[in-house]
Formats: C-alpha cells, sequence, structure tokens
C-alpha cells in the first residue's frame, strides 16, 4: 500500500514527442504530451482529476469514495486502481443494467475491490444531480461523494498542474473534452497567456457553459483565452466512424502511439484536419495532450469488430 498520494504515479514518465507532420501540412510545431504514461492503470487526465479529491478524503479520514460512470468509464477503473492502492473502499454507480459477463473495465474495477452499485438512467441522473443525495446517505453511509469523470473544483486544481508540466513555450494547448473539467483546469493553469481548445467527444454545444460554471466556482474568474470545438465528435460520445478507425490506425503506424478511439484519436483527428485547411498561423507551436483511457480500446475493439491490422 502507498500512503503518500504523490507517490501513486511517476510523472517524470510524461514525454514529450515531437509529431513530424507530413510535408505539405503549414509550417507549425505540433507535440504530444504523454500523461498517459504516467501509471498503467491511473493514467492521464485521471490521475490529475482524482489527485485533490483523494487527498481531501484523506484528509476528512473518509474511509470509502463513491463515484459515478458508464460501463466502459476510465474514470471508474482509475478510481478502482487508485483506492486499491491507498487501502479505500470504493463504490462505483454504474449507468444502466448489470451485464454478464462483464466487460474488461467493470472487470477490472470489481477485482481492485470496488463495489459496483448499478441504477437505471433516469436514477442515476437523480442521484448524480444530487436529487437523491439523502438516499446516497441511507444507502452507503459516511461516504465521499466524487462526480461521473471526477469533474469537480478539485479537479480543475489537478489539471491546472498540467500545464506547468509541459517544459516548452506554445502557442495553443488542445486536450479531449468530456465532462469539461481538464480543459477547465489547463484554462485556469495558463491564466489567459495561451490559447486553450477543448475538443469535445460528445455532440451538442453545452460544454461551453458548463466549462465556463465550473471555472467560476473554481476560480471566480472569467477567461476569455479558450474554445470548444465541436466538429470533430463523430455522432457523439463513443461513436466511431471508418474513417476515425482508420486514422487512429495509421496514427498508430506513423508515430507507434496508441489513441484511444473515444476522446484522444478525435482530437488527434480534427487537429490534422484544422493544420491542413490552415486553421493556425505558420510556426504555431501546438500542444496536444494524450490524456490516456487507452483501456477502453479493448471493448470498443470488441464490440465494433475493428481489425487491428496495423502491426
Amino acid at each position: 500500500m502507498i500512503n503518500k498520494i504523490d507517490d501513486l504515479v511517476d510523472e517524470s514518465k510524461a514525454v514529450l514527442q515531437e509529431i513530424e507532420l507530413p510535408k505539405y501540412f503549414p509550417k507549425v510545431k505540433l507535440f504530444i504530451k504523454r500523461i498517459d504514461l504516467i501509471h498503467p492503470q491511473i493514467s492521464g487526465n485521471k490521475w490529475y482529476k482524482l489527485k485533490y479529491n483523494l487527498l481531501y478524503a484523506q484528509s476528512m479520514g473518509v474511509k470509502t469514495i463513491l463515484t459515478f460512470g458508464g460501463a466502459y468509464s476510465n474514470h471508474i477503473y482509475a478510481t478502482a486502481a487508485a483506492g486499491n492502492i491507498l487501502g479505500i473502499n470504493t463504490i462505483g454507480i454504474i449507468r444502466g443494467e448489470e451485464h454478464l459477463p462483464l466487460n474488461s473495465t467493470l472487470s477490472f474495477a470489481s477485482e481492485k475491490g470496488m463495489r459496483l452499485v448499478y441504477k437505471d438512467r433516469q436514477k442515476f441522473k437523480e442521484i448524480h444531480n444530487g436529487l437523491c443525495y439523502e438516499d446516497i446517505k441511507n444507502e452507503f453511509g459516511n461516504v465521499y461523494v466524487i462526480p461521473e469523470g471526477g469533474s469537480n473544483e478539485l479537479a480543475v486544481k489537478g489539471c491546472a498542474e498540467i500545464v506547468h508540466k509541459i517544459g516548452v513555450d506554445f502557442d495553443f494547448l488542445c486536450a479531449p473534452c468530456g465532462t469539461g473539467a481538464t480543459t477547465a483546469g489547463l484554462i485556469a493553469g495558463i491564466n489567459n497567456n495561451k490559447s486553450i481548445i477543448g475538443f469535445s467527444a460528445l455532440k451538442g454545444e453545452f460544454l461551453n457553459e458548463y466549462v465556463s460554471n465550473l471555472l467560476l466556482k473554481s476560480t471566480g474568474e472569467y477567461f476569455d483565452n479558450w474554445s470548444i470545438n465541436t466538429d470533430y465528435h463523430f455522432g457523439g460520445y463513443a461513436k466511431l466512424k471508418p474513417a476515425l478507425i482508420e486514422f487512429t490506425k495509421e496514427f498508430y503506424r506513423t508515430y507507434n502511439i496508441q489513441l484511444d478511439y473515444i476522446y484522444t484519436a478525435k482530437m488527434m483527428y480534427g487537429l490534422f484536419d484544422l493544420i491542413k485547411k490552415g486553421y493556425f498561423d505558420s510556426n504555431t507551436t501546438i500542444i496536444s495532450l494524450h490524456t490516456g483511457g487507452l483501456q477502453g480500446n479493448e471493448g470498443i475493439i470488441k464490440s465494433r469488430k475493428i481489425i487491428m491490422d496495423y502491426q
């Protein structure tokens, strides 16, 4: 068991790799920050969102963390791993019905000691939105509650630290965007000095308001150096199209970097497309975040019958 939370991951492994773009692309520099490499299970932004939540739970003497997620949730996976290592009990409220055998994500969480509790979509929404908070206390007792995706003010505080670990000067910092906490943290960490682009993995424009509200609650400030790009969601959360699948395979063939289909692949596809179209000025330096979540690929590949033919 590790008692000191800062020792849980190895941030020195988060290397910065330059991505050599095709010669016919405009002359910009693109780097990928490999925060996916800091831990095999608590990888990428999942760690930064959990860090201060874990510290707070420990400081309050709480023995159990309760959180929320879908059946393939990276956050559920990472929380179960962290709880197991730190000796903290974990409960995962899972959206939807139980399906046996468990998929690889939920099987891992269960093996790490997480208690899985399934709620139908309406009940899940009510509990997660705090409409039934008394039900949580009555059913689970004294637990520390972390929202779905780990997205709260403490997550913003953790993700803000990513900015100071990049190591080179840059003009744009880009990240996949799901619940919005990572993007909010990067905005808070940059503090209007650079530009942030979040690439939404979900369909719709709601993330702009969510990120704004999360920033205001976290920092008490408004920022105008960011945007959410909603052009590359490929139909919505966990939706894929042949163009994205082939791009992800080709990216691996070319750079020997595996991307996760739900988040990072969509961001990188969008970045390549924007660079090719001349969205960024010449000599611009762009940092992209590899936010981890590669464990989710196993379920995606199996359920979509994707043939991994890039070796």
